[in-house]
């Protein structure tokens, strides 16, 4: 079954950029390698259990100029319109029969892939993943770990240590134009009930969100001027904000403002927590939200 958020993809033009900007809002990023048979390199906030991927296309010659049509060529295209959050990753604990069920539900969805990735430390970690079909291009996709979790939490020296105090991603949000539309294909796709709609205070929109075990997708129509209403504009449908919990709202801006950062503006979500926002333009064309208490 699908089990809950894995991990957000922010794709970046320039990796160490990328980096940079993310440990200067709190995170504590380091270098995660590269991808086994692809022309792309990352870098890993890893959490207790989900992680935030950085990822670029590999500056070296050797990695040559991506080939017409490959997942290299259209990443190019995606940065070359400026990057951002490219894809939410959900997590499955039985991918081919997660893969067979959404077949069985119409769904358009490859076939497991093997994939992997070396660390700079020389740790192989080990994956299956699975693609939406031209008929259902939705911005996520399935992946089933094959590493064991403890030995993915070895790729980095703290994981869950973050100066910010974020404890894991909560949400990640996906903009549409039409809400109406999109939530019955994200139900098809997931494999479960269309939730309620509400009204997101802090994004400023309507939206329905999908519960994945201890996480939730939000998929999001602007209700008026906001985050999401800007991000629709600036870039079109797609996922542009991932929400985490932190330990304090106050101590994670009183960090980014310690690194030259702005403090984020705050606002009340509809579960009346409060919560704050770090605009694209310090994280790589991505709102990074907190929400905890003060």
């Amino acid at each position: 079954m699908l089990t809950r958020l894995d991990h957000m993809m922010v794709c970046v033009p320039d990796l160490a950029a990328g980096v940079e900007a993310y440990r200067r809002i709190g995170f504590d990023v380091h270098a995660g390698g590269t991808h086994t048979g692809r022309g792309t390199e990352n870098a890993i906030a890893f959490f207790a259990d989900d992680y935030l991927e950085i990822l670029s296309l590999r500056a070296q010659p050797a990695a040559g100029t991506p080939a017409p049509g490959s997942s290299e060529a259209r990443l190019a295209e995606f940065l070359a319109r400026g990057g951002g959050l490219r894809y939410i990753a959900i997590q499955s604990d039985d991918l081919a029969a997660d893969v067979a069920a959404m077949r069985g539900r119409g769904v358009d969805v490859s076939e497991p892939s093997e994939g992997g990735r070396t660390t700079p430390a020389g740790q192989e970690l080990r994956w299956r993943a699975a693609q939406l079909g031209p008929r259902h291009p939705l911005p996520i996709f399935f992946i089933q770990h094959l590493t064991p979790l403890a030995e993915r939490r070895r790729q980095v020296p703290r994981p869950g240590e973050h100066p910010n105090g974020a404890l894991g991603a909560q949400r990640a949000y996906i903009v549409v134009p039409d809400l109406a539309a999109a939530v019955p294909e994200y139900a098809r796709v997931l494999g479960v009930p269309a939730p309620r709609v509400q009204r997101g205070g802090v994004i400023k929109a309507d939206m329905a969100v999908f519960e994945l075990g201890s996480t939730g997708l939000g998929v999001a129509q602007p209700a008026e001027p906001g985050p999401a209403a800007e991000a629709l504009a600036r870039r079109g449908p797609g996922p542009f904000q991932v929400l985490y919990r932190a330990r304090s709202l106050d101590a994670a801006a009183d960090w980014m403002a310690s690194r030259g950062l702005p403090r984020p503006a705050r606002g009340v979500r509809n579960t009346g927590e409060q919560a704050m926002l770090v605009a694209p333009e310090h994280a790589g064309g991505v709102y990074v939200g907190f929400f905890g208490p003060s």
